[in-house]
C-alpha cells in the first residue's frame, strides 16, 4: 500500500485527497500593479493536473506598502476579485485544494522594493540588499499598527475565501513579520507583544483568531513555522515546540515545518549527515513535535525520492509531504509519486561561478521555471543563470520606476 494515497481529515472537517502538497514558492508573477497574471494562473492550472492533494501559493502580501518582492501579488481589497476568482478556479474539476499563503515582510525586504520598513523592534538585517545605513533600521511598530496588521491578515483571508480559495496559510517562518515577532533576536519589545514567549507568540495567536473569526470554523487555516531560526539568540527549537502546542490548542488545521531566515537560510542549505539518508531537512525536529500534538503536520525541504516519502507518512512521522522546487521542474510530480512511475526528483541548477548570484538562484531560477510553465512551455533544466539574473534585475528596476511614478503615499 502507498500511504501517500490516503486521505487526510483536517480539524476543520475538510478532507485532503492525498498526502502530497506543493509548498509555497516565490513566484514573482504578478503584473506591475501586483495583480495575478494569466501566466501565474496558468501555472496553477498545470499543477492542478499534477495530482497533489494541496497546492499552496507563494507569498500574497496583505499590504501594498509592505511588499517583499517586486512582483508579489497583493490582496488588500476586492478590486481584483474577478482575477482572484479565476486563480481559485484553476483547480476546478480536480481533487486538489488551493490555499493562499498570506504574508507581511516586516523588516525583510530589499531597499529598492520597500524604502521604509516596519518591524517589532529596530533590529536591522545583517544582509538583504539594503546599502543605505539609515534604511537598514526598521521603524518600530506602534500598538495601533500591530492591530491594523492583524486586521489586514483577516481582511485578506476573507477576500480570498470569497474568491474561492480552499484555505489560507499564515507565513510564520523564514524571517518574515510573524517570525520576527516570535524571535527574541528580532523582538526586544517590553510591552505585551515582546519579552516572554507567551508575549512574542501573542501576535501570531491574534492573527489566527482574527482570521478564524472572519472565515468561520469550516475554512482551513494553516501556518508555516520555523523549527528554529538557526541564529544566535533567535527562535529556538524548544520555543518552536511550545508555539506548536499553543496553535494546536487554538485549533489550527495544518502546521508546516521549515526553518531558518534569509540571514541564516537553513531551508536552502546543507543538511546534517544524520538526516541525509532520510532526505528532509527538519525530520529530527518533526519527530519530536509528533509526540506533542495531534494537529496534522507537514514537512517541507529535501524530499527527493518516492520511497522515503512513503516511509515518512507510513511510519506516522508526519502527515503531509511538502514539496517545493521539484514542482517547478516536474509539474506532474504528485501523479508520478502516487503511481510510482518515477522514483526520484533531483533538481540541478546551472552555476554562474559568482557566489552571490548562485545563492540567488535557489529562488529566482525556480521562479523562471514557473514562468515557463505558465507560458505553456516545458521546464528548461539548462536555463542560463545569467539570463535569470538579468531578468530579475530588470523586474526590480521596473518596480522602482513604477513606484516613483504612480504609487501615492497612504500616509
Amino acid at each position: 500500500m502507498n500511504a501517500l494515497q490516503d486521505k487526510m481529515i483536517l480539524p476543520s472537517g475538510v478532507i485532503l485527497s492525498n498526502r502530497i502538497a506543493k509548498s509555497a514558492m516565490s513566484e514573482n508573477l504578478s503584473n506591475k500593479y501586483h495583480e495575478p497574471t494569466p501566466t501565474l494562473i496558468n501555472a496553477y492550472k498545470v499543477w492542478s493536473k499534477g495530482g497533489a492533494g494541496l497546492l499552496i501559493t507563494g507569498n500574497i502580501m496583505i499590504d501594498s506598502n509592505a511588499i517583499g518582492e517586486p512582483r508579489n501579488v497583493v490582496v488588500e481589497d476586492r478590486q481584483n476579485l474577478n482575477l482572484l476568482k479565476e486563480w481559485a478556479q484553476s483547480v476546478d474539476g480536480t481533487n486538489t485544494q488551493l490555499w493562499a499563503q498570506i504574508n507581511h515582510p516586516g523588516r525583510q525586504a530589499m531597499e529598492l522594493i520597500n524604502s521604509n520598513l516596519k518591524a517589532p523592534s529596530a533590529i536591522p538585517l545583517k544582509s538583504g540588499g539594503r546599502k543605505n545605513a539609515t534604511k537598514k533600521v526598521p521603524e518600530v511598530l506602534t500598538e495601533k499598527e500591530i492591530l491594523d496588521i492583524i486586521e489586514a491578515f483577516a481582511n485578506t483571508s476573507i477576500i480570498l475565501k470569497e474568491a474561492g480559495f480552499s484555505g489560507v496559510q499564515i507565513h510564520g517562518a523564514h524571517g518574515y513579520l510573524v517570525s520576527q515577532f516570535l524571535s527574541p533576536y528580532t523582538n526586544i519589545r517590553e510591552d505585551k507583544w515582546g519579552g516572554s514567549l507567551e508575549n512574542r507568540a501573542r501576535f501570531v495567536v491574534e492573527v489566527y483568531r482574527k482570521i478564524r473569526a472572519y472565515v468561520g470554523d469550516d475554512f482551513p487555516i494553516g501556518i508555516k513555522l520555523n523549527s528554529t531560526d538557526f541564529q544566535k539568540g533567535g527562535f529556538s527549537e524548544e520555543e518552536s515546540m511550545e508555539v506548536v502546542k499553543i496553535l494546536s490548542k487554538e485549533g489550527i488545521d495544518l502546521i508546516e515545518i521549515s526553518g531558518g531566515t534569509y540571514e541564516a537560510p537553513a531551508m536552502m542549505g546543507k543538511r546534517k549527515e544524520s538526516t541525509l539518508k532520510r532526505e528532509a531537512y527538519f525530520i529530527d525536529y518533526i519527530e519530536k513535535v509528533r509526540k506533542i500534538t495531534t494537529t496534522p503536520l507537514m514537512l517541507t525541504g529535501g524530499f527527493r525520492t518516492t520511497s522515503v516519502m512513503k516511509d515518512a507518512v507510513a511510519s506516522n512521522q508526519l502527515d503531509i509531504i511538502g514539496i517545493a522546487r521539484p514542482f517547478a521542474v516536474y509539474p506532474n510530480i504528485a501523479n508520478e509519486i502516487l503511481n510510482e512511475s518515477r522514483l526520484d526528483f533531483v533538481t540541478t541548477i546551472k552555476k554562474s561561478g559568482v557566489k552571490a548570484i548562485d545563492g540567488m538562484m535557489n529562488i529566482i531560477w525556480y521562479e523562471s521555471q514557473i514562468k515557463h510553465l505558465g507560458q505553456g512551455k516545458k521546464p528548461n533544466p539548462n536555463l542560463s543563470p545569467w539570463t535569470v539574473f538579468f531578468n530579475y534585475l530588470w523586474l526590480i528596476v521596473q518596480h522602482k520606476l513604477k513606484s516613483k511614478k504612480s504609487i501615492p503615499s497612504k500616509g
